[in-house]
């Protein structure tokens, strides 16, 4: 082994040590932050990142008022009482029952508006960036976990899904808790931490039950570290209790499993992207600073517990799992695995330490400047992600559409029934207008977006109206089922259409009976 002392400027700045110091401290002191350390630089450790992410998150939360059809799930359903939420997900969205519970907490507590629908997500992702600077440097010092922390927080997908209403950066947030709670258990075992890090599991799974592939990547680390009997007890006691736990969550979405039917098979840039970032985490996880071991002769572990360990199983197997699980059922989308972005930004963190230790510069300012650099890099994609376009639709600017052409028209049809969506979010915008395809409406049915009456029904209702409203997508005219063609059938025989605006992903038109 080659002595601390001949230790090139590069490893000591990798390893979390400051130039022309702590050269010639033992190794766990060096991988880990001083206790003597000013008191700013152990907050800025991990409020950095938090704040970058923080700050990238408020920027243009509101995307120029718009909100997509996802958001407009969140944002129906977490206006019901508790009691109809749970109705509502016994029969579909059962995933997100949890998401849509605390969401109706967030707006009883602050009021509904699209800053209280995403402000969780936000928080969420800064609670992640803060939390992943922290793993990096317990695992291979302060400059790796704060460069870690930086690097999740300008990720382009983090940056997205930070200001969506849904659950995927709660998701995140569990998922870097619970690591970091393995990290700290496999080093200092004790009840209270394998409970928290059951807890953490829990919560991440019964947000998205997909995020138990996470769990598989830390049973992967827990096999390679080789820890003792009583810590891979405590493993698998922790890791049992949370399946155990999210099992009925999981037994029930198998009866709701259309409605993940409209994803598509892998395509070429999917795998590509896969293949791309799980290549750049191997060959950052072969650096000296992911595969030196951050806790090693803690409390008697003599595994290694590497960075490399945790780190690369974490940005791996879950994209590459979720990856051949969808060749056989097509589920891969890539916020259903963001929080494999934990994994790939601590590696990154390794890169960039090992960057800076070649710098004859300040580390704190040389990450400071990469993250902005970053920034300026990516900001035609992050000015993007906070427009409306980047979204498939705008349930607002819909809602605002038909609010403007209204007048005169005495029923209002959606094609398909999930384009309802725009009245449930904007009901306002729809007075006066009878819905011609209703049977019952979705708290009624327990479902989003409510239950339409048989085809003939729903032709003679629009027989009995003199002027119609249609929302639809944008682009040519689907129907997909009876009902839907029902409509069409109806609108072509005895209607003609007055007028057609798109904007932002829906279509408002307007037909006209003919004399």
């Amino acid at each position: 082994m080659v002595n601390d002392i001949s230790l090139p400027r590069a490893r000591q700045y990798a390893e979390g040590g400051e130039a022309g110091g702590r050269v010639g401290m033992p190794r766990q002191a060096r991988l880990m932050p001083r206790r003597g350390a000013a008191p700013f630089g152990r907050i800025a450790l991990w409020a950095g990142p938090g704040l970058l992410a923080l700050v990238l998150g408020l920027w243009g939360l509101t995307r120029e008022h718009s909100m997509w059809r996802d958001e407009a799930a969140t944002w129906q359903a977490a206006h019901r009482p508790l009691a109809e939420i749970g109705h509502m997900v016994s029969q579909v969205d059962v995933v997100h029952g949890v998401y849509y519970a605390v969401m109706h907490a967030v707006f009883a507590l602050f009021g509904d508006s699209l800053v209280a629908l995403r402000l969780p997500s936000v928080l969420a992702t800064a609670g992640a960036c803060a939390l992943t600077a922290l793993i990096g440097a317990r695992l291979s010092g302060r400059w790796v976990g704060m460069g870690a922390g930086l690097a999740l927080a300008v990720v382009p997908a983090v940056q997205e899904y930070a200001q969506e209403g849904r659950s995927y950066a709660l998701v995140l947030a569990f998922v870097a808790l619970a690591t970091w709670l393995l990290v700290g258990a496999l080093g200092r075992p004790s009840a209270l931490r394998w409970a928290g890090y059951a807890a953490a599991v829990l919560a991440a799974a019964l947000l998205n039950w997909f995020s138990l592939l996470a769990l598989v990547a830390h049973a992967v680390t827990v096999a390679y570290v080789r820890p003792d009997r009583a810590r891979c007890t405590g493993w698998a006691l922790a890791a049992a209790g949370a399946v155990t736990g999210a099992l009925p969550l999981i037994l029930t979405s198998g009866a709701q499993a259309d409605q993940v039917s409209w994803i598509k098979p892998l395509g070429l840039s999917t795998v590509l992207g896969v293949a791309i970032t799980v290549a750049i985490a191997v060959l950052c996880a072969c650096m000296a600073g992911a595969r030196r071991s951050g806790n090693s002769r803690e409390n008697g572990l003599h595994a290694r517990v590497s960075l490399a360990a945790v780190a690369l199983p974490l940005c791996a197997v879950p994209q590459i799992g979720l990856a051949l699980i969808s060749l056989v059922k097509p589920l891969y989308i890539t916020r259903y695995v963001l929080f494999a972005y934990v994994g790939f930004a601590l590696l990154v963190g390794v890169l960039l330490a090992t960057i800076i230790g070649r710098v004859r510069a300040r580390p704190r300012v040389l990450l400071a400047a990469a993250a902005v650099l970053a920034v300026l890099a990516l900001l035609p994609i992050e000015l993007r992600l906070r427009t409306a376009e980047s979204r498939v639709d705008d349930v607002l600017t819909a809602a605002a559409l038909v609010g403007r052409v209204r007048h005169g028209a005495d029923g209002v049809l959606y094609l398909p029934a999930a384009r309802r969506d725009t009245a449930l979010v904007s009901p306002h915008a729809f007075a006066g207008l009878r819905d011609l395809a209703l049977a019952q409406g979705p708290v009624e049915s327990g479902t989003l977006k409510g239950m339409e009456a048989g085809p003939g029904a729903i032709e003679q209702a629009v027989l009995d109206a003199r002027c119609i409203v249609l929302v639809t997508d944008a682009g040519p005219l689907h129907a997909d089922s009876a009902r839907d063609r029902a409509k069409l059938r109806a609108l072509g025989e005895h209607f003609v259409r007055r007028s057609m605006s798109v904007e932002r992903g829906r279509q408002v038109s307007v037909y006209e009976r003919v004399r």
